[in-house]
Order: C-alpha cells, then sequence, then structure tokens
C-alpha cells in the first residue's frame, strides 16, 4: 500500500486549454485560469489531456502551453502533461518536449485504437519511462482506448523507477486496491465520483475535469477526511454529485461542459475545436443552474 508523499501533490485539475475566439492557443488565459485554479487549491494542473483537448492540439503548442503554465505558478504546483498517443515514437518525442519545456511528469494513457495486448503495452510503457527523467503517470481509461492496463501489468510496471503513479478511470475499484497493495504507485481518482472512495482505501487524490470549475469544493473533499471527519467527507462528495453528473455524464465530453461553465462564470475558456462542438444554450443554462446550488450550499 502507498506509504510515500504523493508525487504531484492530491489535488489535481485536469485543465482544459484555453482557445481565443478564432481558436488560437490562448497562452494568456492558460496563465490566467492557472493561477486562479491554484489560488482555489489545487496542488497540481495535468495539461494536454482529453479534457485539454490533446487531440487537436498540435506538438508546439503543447510545449507552449507548458511554458506557460510553468512560468504562471512557478513552484506552487506541480505541473504533469499528457504526452501519450497511440505511437511509441511520438509519444517518446512528446516526453522529451516536455522534459525540455520544464514539466514536472507526464501523463502517458494507452495507445488507442490499436489495443496492443499487454506485453506490448508494457513495453510501451517502460521505453517512454526510459526516454526522459521525469516521472511517469499512467493513464488507465479502457472505455476511451479499447485497452485496459491490467493489475498484473501495473505491478510489473511498478518496479520502474520513474513509473510511480496511475491516473485510473477504471471503474475497478478491486483492481485498484490489488494494485495499492502490491506497490508503491500513487493511484488519483480519475472520475469524479469516486474522489473519496480511492481515496479512503489509500489512493493519493484525483485529476479532476470539475476541479476546473469547483476546486475549492473537491479539495474539501480531501482536506475533511484527512482531518478525521469521514461523514462531512462524504456529505461533501455526495452534495457534488449533482453537478458532476450534469458534467461528465449526461452526454457531453467533460471538455464541452467545462468550457461552457467557465465561459459563463468569466474565466478563460473559449470554443473547442472540431469535432468537438460548444454545449447548447438549454444544456449550458442546467450546467450553471448546478453550479449555482453546489456554491451556494452551507
Amino acid at each position: 500500500m502507498t506509504t510515500t508523499a504523493p508525487p504531484f501533490g492530491r489535488a489535481l485539475c485536469a485543465m482544459i486549454t484555453p482557445f481565443d475566439e478564432a481558436g488560437a492557443l490562448d497562452l494568456d488565459g492558460a496563465q490566467t485560469l492557472a493561477d486562479h485554479l491554484v489560488a482555489e487549491g489545487c496542488d497540481g494542473l495535468v495539461l494536454s489531456g482529453t479534457t485539454g483537448e490533446s487531440p487537436t492540439t498540435t506538438d508546439a503548442e503543447k510545449s507552449a502551453l507548458v511554458r506557460a503554465v510553468r512560468e504562471a505558478v512557478g513552484a506552487r504546483a506541480t505541473v504533469v502533461t499528457g504526452v501519450g498517443t497511440f505511437d511509441t515514437r511520438h509519444t517518446v518525442e512528446l516526453a522529451l518536449g516536455a522534459e525540455k519545456a520544464g514539466a514536472d511528469g507526464v501523463l502517458v494513457v494507452s495507445p488507442y485504437y490499436s489495443r496492443p495486448p499487454q506485453d506490448a503495452l508494457e513495453s510501451h510503457f517502460r521505453e517512454i519511462a526510459d526516454a526522459s527523467a521525469l516521472p511517469v503517470m499512467l493513464y488507465d481509461i479502457p472505455g476511451r482506448t479499447g485497452t485496459r492496463i491490467e493489475p498484473e501489468t501495473m505491478i510489473r510496471l511498478a518496479e520502474h523507477p520513474r513509473i510511480v503513479a496511475v491516473k485510473d478511470c477504471s471503474y475497478d475499484l478491486l483492481g485498484a486496491q490489488k494494485v495499492l497493495h502490491r506497490t508503491e504507485l500513487a493511484y488519483y481518482a480519475g472520475c469524479d465520483e469516486h474522489v473519496l472512495a480511492l481515496y479512503a482505501v489509500g489512493g493519493a487524490g484525483y485529476v479532476s475535469t470539475v476541479a476546473n470549475v469547483v476546486p475549492a469544493q473537491l479539495r474539501a473533499v480531501l482536506d475533511t477526511f484527512e482531518a478525521g471527519d469521514t461523514p462531512v467527507s462524504a456529505r461533501l462528495q455526495q452534495r457534488a454529485t449533482p453537478l458532476i453528473e450534469a458534467m461528465m455524464s449526461a452526454g457531453l465530453p467533460g471538455t464541452v461542459t467545462a468550457k461552457a461553465l467557465l465561459n459563463a462564470l468569466g474565466l478563460p475558456a473559449g470554443p473547442v475545436r472540431a469535432p468537438l462542438r460548444p454545449a447548447g444554450r438549454e444544456a449550458a443554462d442546467g450546467l450553471l443552474a448546478e453550479y449555482e446550488r453546489l456554491v451556494a450550499a452551507p
């Protein structure tokens, strides 16, 4: 079971990538949003994940985003950036670029679509971990990639000195506990509804899309649990459930819902890039209503 301090902090936001109205990368907006999120309780920022629209940003944009956010937050928060692709060589190139740009770590998703077997998957992750000096967070999200990182594969990968963490979207709490019991990997909940459940069995914290809009409220779930007040922590998790459902399980991607709310709140976000489309007025109004209910709760 994990006994060391979480390598990237506890409360991490899977940050959106702000664009301007023309769809270009908005680095000033990224710095403003990053500063806001850290001020509101985020220990770390995870850039260029799915929430950050990494499939539609260029390698140069990814590096520029790391540099800008690093400048904005300094040493106040960790900066982890997504480098995972379905091409091992390209992923290695992105990891090296992330290191040069000043990231503290890299998030590496399973190669998607090609669905490699477990031995090939393990070799892929080891090659990326060998390529740079940055610590690696594995990203297990089989619903998107088509390939699970099986618990036994995780256990073998944990032997690598730079593979230190997992963003878990497997929806397999038993599998996560098996890995926690047998390794020192830091397990981060990648599904907002699992924040408290995973933390309570030894998880490290979360990497949250919903934290783009309610960073302090999600941080409070961890803080109250750490303070020994489990009933209050549970109530805070439950109180966030309607917004989590509206943002993550109501038919629109989390990127779309997060940007709709951030735009409504006057924070940098801008449009999404195609093939995504912005939330419609009815959906945006519903999201804002759930947000307002949560932040108004005593």
